[in-house]
């Protein structure tokens, strides 16, 4: 039976009780000196005790909302439990967030206090009013130093119950289609409803789980606080400057990860490697955030023996759809419905989440009423699209809003990029419409060079050539630039940018374009091309 609460304050009720003498470690940092801070789940326990101490001190109150921009150093772990104990509402906050995004969050999260990294204190200049400002690390004149936190009482006591239905977490959604979102989510929400989560990455007692993600996101809290502790794991961080491929295959051979999880982004990296020379210790591997390619799954799978399983959720949510531990993995699929939610595609093969009964996992709503119509007729519209065959298993297309027409036909941009990406030269692909005076739009493909080769006319009919002989004519590439790929600080492909940008376009060429029609009938037909360019 899914649990359900009607008073619940997982800090208190579950992370203390865990806790209590237990010696194990709970978290690891590693820092880019190579030196690594270890706190076991006793330590962790009475630490966010005294930080939640000096917070009320400070005077946070239940239901103040707290934003959170610290790094993946322990204050962060520390003050998430603290604030949950308070009951406190967390907005989290990427650390590469400019000014003006920092002041959209203060004014619209209604911020009251403000917990920091001293080094992007200076974001907050333009920010007035009467917040608290407390800055982690150097001391910052006009903030209150986090380091005397540790100097309160390890005994906390709470000012009361905390419903389960209180508002925890209020995150701003990545923004990939438009003005980003205001979650709310619960002392339940995402606190119980990571168990679909902790199920999904196949967390065991005693893992040492790695998660590559940036705090301020909803996949921090999902794979690096609830999920892991929920199994009672280590939570393994590498809290480093510029991630770097070879230090990450480095430090998952040295320092006993078990569980991985990292978004596409750093797998499609990853492979660039010669991963058969780097053996890791890893039992379970898995990809969220945007669809995997079922070639990088290929290319883990042949190097280490190791299917990484896609898994499927929004911030809105917790994991919803996956491949599950031991469960066959259909090329291209993200997996089939997770414990805890029951799902349908509606006439359009939008992903919808039936709400009777309402899942545990999903979040309380929006702050406002713009988005309301997303929970009505008695079900959450997620706005993505996918397929689902008869075995339960759902293949995803795209965001509703990503999806086009060309030639009246309905192209997924994540097909496309899953066949370019097959080829060698192709390290990322994002697809959008491109306009063409005969078939109205044509699919356009703005690619990201693999190392070692130069964009150039011979790459770029070495790519029409692959595509042509893998897809369908309709579906076709007919379009390819070579460019870097617009992302939102979650690291997620800003498709509507390019979609602005190509409807913004001249009928001049860019420097890097190339059209599928400069090669038909000189190296596209019968004949195999040059191989592309390579420095």
């Amino acid at each position: 039976m899914w649990p359900r609460f009607d008073r619940f304050n997982w800090a208190i009720d579950y992370f203390d009780i865990l806790a209590a003498g237990n010696r194990r470690t709970a978290l690891r940092i590693l820092d880019d000196s190579g030196a690594e801070t270890s706190l076991t789940f006793a330590e962790l326990s009475e630490r966010s005790n005294s930080v939640a101490n000096y917070l009320r001190a400070a005077g946070v109150r239940r239901g103040d909302r707290i934003l959170l921009m610290i790094g993946n150093e322990a204050p962060l772990w520390e003050t998430l439990l603290a604030a949950c104990k308070l009951g406190a509402v967390v907005i989290p906050a990427a650390g590469q967030l400019a000014p003006e995004d920092i002041e959209d969050r203060v004014n619209r999260g209604g911020v009251r206090h403000i917990l920091a990294g001293s080094a992007n204190a200076g974001k907050f200049a333009s920010i007035s009013g009467a917040l608290t400002r407390i800055a982690v690390g150097e001391p910052v004149p006009g903030w209150l130093p986090f380091e005397r936190a540790h100097d309160e009482s390890v005994r906390f006591q709470p000012d009361g119950e905390t419903r389960a239905a209180d508002p925890l977490l209020l995150y701003f959604t990545s923004g990939t289609t438009s003005k980003p979102k205001l979650v709310q989510h619960s002392h339940q929400s995402y606190p119980v409803g990571h168990l679909s989560t902790m199920y999904w990455l196949g967390l065991r007692p005693g893992d040492v789980h790695w998660n590559i993600s940036s705090p301020g996101w909803a996949k921090h809290a999902w794979s690096c606080f609830f999920a892991p502790w929920n199994a009672g794991c280590t939570i393994f961080v590498h809290n480093y400057a510029r991630f770097r491929t070879q230090e990450c295959l480095a430090v998952l051979g040295s320092r006993g990860v078990t569980t991985m999880c990292a978004p596409p982004t750093v797998w499609r990296m990853l492979v660039q490697e010669d991963l058969a020379a780097h053996p890791v210790h890893l039992r379970e591997t898995a990809s969220a955030g945007e669809p995997l390619n079922p070639e990088v799954i290929d290319r883990i799978q042949a190097a280490w023996a190791l299917t990484v399983r896609d898994g499927y959720g929004q911030t809105e949510t917790t994991a919803m759809i996956g491949n599950s531990p031991g469960q066959p993995v259909k090329p291209g699929s993200m997996g089939r419905v997770l414990p805890g939610y029951d799902i349908e595609l509606s006439d359009d093969g939008e992903i919808s989440v039936n709400l009777d009964p309402r899942p545990a996992g999903l979040m309380l709503g929006y702050t406002g009423d713009a988005h309301a119509h997303a929970l009505g007729d008695g079900r959450y519209r997620t706005g993505d699209i996918a397929t689902r065959d008869p075995d339960g298993y759902f293949t995803y297309i795209g965001r509703a809003d990503d999806v086009f027409k060309a030639s009246d036909y309905r192209i997924s941009p994540f097909e496309l990029e899953s066949a370019l990406i097959e080829h060698p030269a192709v390290a990322e692909a994002a697809v959008v419409p491109s306009l063409d005076p005969v078939r109205s739009f044509v699919p356009k493909a703005y690619i990201v060079l693999a190392a070692g080769y130069t964009p150039g006319e011979q790459v770029a009919r070495e790519i029409f050539t692959f595509v042509r002989a893998s897809l369908a004519p309709y579906k076709r590439i007919r379009r390819i630039e070579f460019s870097d790929l617009p992302k939102t600080i979650s690291g997620k492909i800003r498709r509507a940018e390019l979609r602005r940008s190509e409807s913004a376009r001249t009928a001049r060429r860019g420097l890097n374009e190339f059209f599928e029609e400069d090669f038909i009938g000189r190296s596209t037909g019968s004949r195999s091309p040059a191989p592309a360019h390579r420095r």
